[in-house]
C-alpha cells in the first residue's frame, strides 16, 4: 500500500494511494500516526481497501509528509564507503548516530529556506524506514523486518559548517533546521518493498549529483535496526534515515545550496521531491 497526507500544513488529510486516486481514510485512521502504523492499524487499512470514498480535487492538494511527527528521527552517518571517502573519513566500523529533531520534517515539496548565517547548505538523498513494532533487544538482524511499517524518499537536508566547524562535537547541530527534513511523497508498506537494491539520485538545478543503489549501504535495514535496538528503543512511527552516497556538496565538487536553486530527489518506487530554496 501507499499511504499519504494531503492539505495544508497542520490540516493534512490520510489518503490511500492507488492507480485509481486517492481514497479518504478519515473513517478508518485519524492519522498516518503511531497508531495507523502499527500492524494492526496498517491492517485495519488494508480491510478497508474497495469501502473507502474519493478524496475530492485530491490532486489540487499540497503534498504533506506522509508520517506525523514522530518521536525521534535517527539517522545513520556515512552509510556509503564513497561518501565516507569524500568526507574524508575511512568507512565506519559500526554505524554512527546522529539525531534531527521532529519539528524538521516537512512535506516532499515544500520551499525550504537557507539558515541565517550558513553559507554550506547540503543535500542528501536518503531511503528512509518507518518502524510499525517497538523494537528492543532484537536478537538478530533477521528479526528486524517483522518491525518495519514501510520505507520513504527523505532528504536529510544539513548545514556542513554547523555540523562539523561549530557543532561542539556533535553534528546535530548542522542537521535541525526548520525543513530540513523532506519526507515522502508516500509511505509503501514494507511487503511491497525491496530496500536490498533501489536506485537512489539527487539532482540541483537539474544537474545530476547522486546515482547509487541501497546495494551500496555499508549497513543495511535489518543490521541498523538491530544495531539500535541494542541501545534505545524504536517505537511505532519512528524514521530512520539510512545515509546518503557520494555526491554531495560536501565533497568539494559542487557548490552549496543558494536561494533560488532548485533540489530534486528520488528513490526507486519510492517516489520524488522537489525543493526550492529560499533564504531565511
Amino acid at each position: 500500500m501507499k499511504l499519504a497526507r494531503l492539505g495544508n500544513m497542520g490540516h493534512e488529510v490520510p489518503v490511500l494511494v492507488t492507480d485509481d486516486g486517492y481514497f479518504d481514510l478519515r473513517g478508518v485512521v485519524d492519522d498516518i500516526d503511531a497508531q495507523a502504523l502499527t500492524p494492526q492499524g496498517l491492517a485495519k487499512i488494508r480491510a478497508s481497501v474497495g469501502t473507502l470514498p474519493v478524496l475530492p480535487d485530491a490532486a489540487e492538494l499540497r503534498i504533506g509528509a506522509p508520517v506525523t511527527r514522530p518521536s525521534a528521527i535517527l539517522c545513520i552517518g556515512m552509510n556509503y564507503a564513497a561518501h565516507a571517502a569524500e568526507s574524508g573519513s575511512a568507512p565506519p566500523e559500526r554505524p554512527i548516530l546522529f539525531l534531527k529533531t521532529p519539528n524538521t520534517i516537512g512535506g516532499p515539496n515544500d520551499g525550504v529556506n537557507i539558515p541565517k548565517a550558513s553559507t554550506k547548505t547540503d543535500w542528501e538523498v536518503e531511503l528512509g524506514v518507518v518502524i510499525g513494532t517497538r523494537a528492543l533487544y532484537l536478537e538478530s538482524p533477521a528479526d528486524s523486518a517483522a518491525h518495519i511499517a514501510g520505507y520513504l524518499t527523505a532528504n536529510d537536508l544539513s548545514e556542513r559548517e554547523f555540523q562539523l566547524e561549530i557543532s561542539g562535537g556533535q553534528w546535530s547541530k548542522g542537521k535541525s533546521s526548520p525543513g530540513f527534513s523532506p519526507l515522502g511523497p508516500w509511505l509503501v508498506t514494507s511487503d511491497e518493498v525491496d530496500s536490498s537494491s533501489l536506485r537512489v539520485r539527487s539532482w540541483v538545478n537539474g544537474e545530476p549529483r547522486q546515482d547509487s543503489s541501497t546495494a551500496d549501504l555499508i549497513f543495511d535495514v535489518d543490521y541498523i535496526i538491530w544495531n539500535l535496538s541494542q541501545f534505545l528503543a524504536l517505537e511505532p512511527g519512528d524514521v530512520i534515515l539510512t545515509g546518503t552516497p557520494a555526491g554531495v556538496a560536501l565533497s568539494g565538487r559542487f557548490p552549496y545550496l543558494k536561494a533560488g536553486d532548485v533540489v530534486d530527489i528520488e528513490i526507486e518506487g519510492l517516489g520524488h521531491q522537489r525543493q526550492v530554496f529560499g533564504q531565511a
